[in-house]
């Protein structure tokens, strides 16, 4: 069978010119494609790992690089008033390190420095549910969720009826979710909550007759965002699933997040409402903000990227707080994949006598981002960086704190998924005393963390070359 196909094949190939057009046709191909790539002017090793996987992988790279490759997306974005110089809250103004960051901040998202009167740092999923779901029977005007998961177990069905009792008192519902985070709860389970008024809608759904039009199967709204009547707020890492609550299981992932109070909550909003006209096709519209006369005592900026806006706004803020850092840099993220302006951040920390600790789970949801991870230790730990790997479960948290004041909390990994490709949110404080906070809670984790050591064994066939496979995923994951 084999031996006939071969020779059909090559009977089929000594018709005239027909080897000659198939060359030209490949070569076509690579250029045409290839200069594309290039084109878009993305970071030398993304690029050229592009341009092999799509010429050692013909006209298959294409369908691989239509799917999950960069592309760049336009939104309608809501007007923002920005200036030159930003007015910071009194508990920050005296701060160059926070007038830096928020002039940064500004730059790249036109969110401008807000303030929040109260800020409870929420860790793991039952103290954040049991918040959620206090604050949605309160709710009096509107409720505005986005999440990547929301699943249709004990925890989703808790805060799908939840949403559905206020929707029935006359309260506006808007629950936006992810279609593929999402992907294995059924539309009909959102079917009682639109049947009692509330409105539901998925994040680039892939639809058929539609594939080569919309092919955003690999870029997502990671956020994770509640608004209610206007000044009560919720980000962080956390989901809407049973995965996260410990309640539940005794394996939830350790995770972080946040609930606030105060003028922030309409930068959070300003960014759901962007999300939801853009997942819905209609005119971003905001509604008026609730009174408040007097700012809350926390300095906080909200700071939002994604594939809209090519000033990677997280990245950034990330790079330049490390290279701001005077005494510490403490990280703790569930997926390490750094860029390169990233990795030196880190290491020039460390080399400069800082205290830098890396915190991560000893094995993540993803064997390939694990092993990627680990491959940047050996880096990291000759230039002095504390690595540490969290055991009991799967660690969650994104969470950066640098010296005693500055703060970041959100939904962004500290890799390129979440620099480059998905939409995400975080938000950065300068506080004494969140940062306080912060810093015991990641001590009571690296209490359970052992420290990565340079002398650990690495057999090659193992542990090493795996790794060196995963890095050269790095840019593609």
């Amino acid at each position: 069978m084999v031996e006939a196909f071969q020779d059909a094949w090559h009977r089929v190939a000594d018709i005239h010119d027909v080897r000659f057009w198939m060359t030209l046709l490949y070569v076509a191909y690579v250029l045409g494609l290839g200069g594309w790539i290039v084109l878009q002017k993305r970071e030398p090793v993304a690029t050229v790992s592009w341009l092999l996987g799509l010429a050692l992988l013909p006209y298959v790279g294409f369908i691989v690089y239509h799917y999950l490759g960069p592309q760049r997306i336009t939104r309608h974005r809501i007007r923002r008033a920005r200036s030159k110089a930003p007015s910071l809250p009194p508990s920050a103004a005296d701060d160059p390190i926070a007038r830096e960051l928020s002039r940064l901040g500004l730059a790249t998202t036109s969110l401008p420095p807000s303030t929040a009167r109260d800020v409870r740092m929420l860790v793991d999923g039952h103290a954040k549910y049991t918040a959620l779901l206090a604050d949605i029977a309160q709710a009096r005007d509107s409720i505005d969720i986005e999440y990547y998961i929301f699943l249709a177990d004990t925890t989703g069905t808790a805060v799908r009826d939840a949403l559905i009792e206020r929707a029935r008192a006359g309260v506006r519902i808007r629950l936006l979710v992810d279609a593929v985070g999402s992907s294995k709860t059924p539309r009909k389970f959102f079917a009682p909550l639109v049947a009692a008024g509330g409105a539901v809608a998925w994040f680039h759904p892939m639809r058929f007759g539609r594939v080569w039009r919309r092919p955003w199967l690999n870029l997502r709204t990671h956020r994770k965002i509640a608004v209610i009547d206007g000044h009560i707020a919720y980000t962080g890492g956390i989901n809407v699933t049973d995965e996260e609550d410990e309640s539940l299981r005794p394996d939830a992932y350790r995770d972080l997040h946040l609930r606030l109070e105060g003028r922030i909550a309409r930068s959070l909003q300003v960014l759901f409402v962007e999300d939801w006209a853009y997942a819905t096709g209609h005119a971003p519209v905001l509604p008026p903000a609730p009174e408040e006369t007097e700012p809350g005592s926390y300095a906080v900026q909200a700071v939002a990227s994604g594939p809209d806006s090519d000033w990677e706004a997280i990245h950034r803020m990330f790079v330049a707080a490390i290279h701001s850092a005077q005494r510490r840099v403490w990280l703790t993220t569930p997926y390490f994949v750094p860029g390169e302006a990233a990795l030196m951040a880190l290491t020039s920390a460390a080399l400069g006598g800082l205290d830098v600790r890396l915190l991560v789970p000893k094995v993540s949801d993803s064997m390939i981002v694990t092993l990627a991870a680990r491959s940047y230790f050996d880096q990291l730990l000759a230039a002095g960086v504390r690595v540490y790997e969290y055991g009991p479960r799967m660690l969650h948290s994104k969470a950066l704190l640098v010296d005693d004041h500055v703060v970041s909390i959100g939904s962004a990994n500290f890799d390129y998924r979440s620099f480059r490709l998905n939409f995400e949110v975080a938000l950065v404080f300068h506080d004494a005393r969140l940062a306080s906070e912060l810093e015991r809670v990641i001590e009571g984790d690296l209490a359970h963390s052992p420290r990565v050591r340079e002398d650990r064994p690495r057999p090659l066939w193992t542990v090493r070359l795996p790794e060196a496979v995963a890095r050269l995923l790095s840019p593609l994951l």
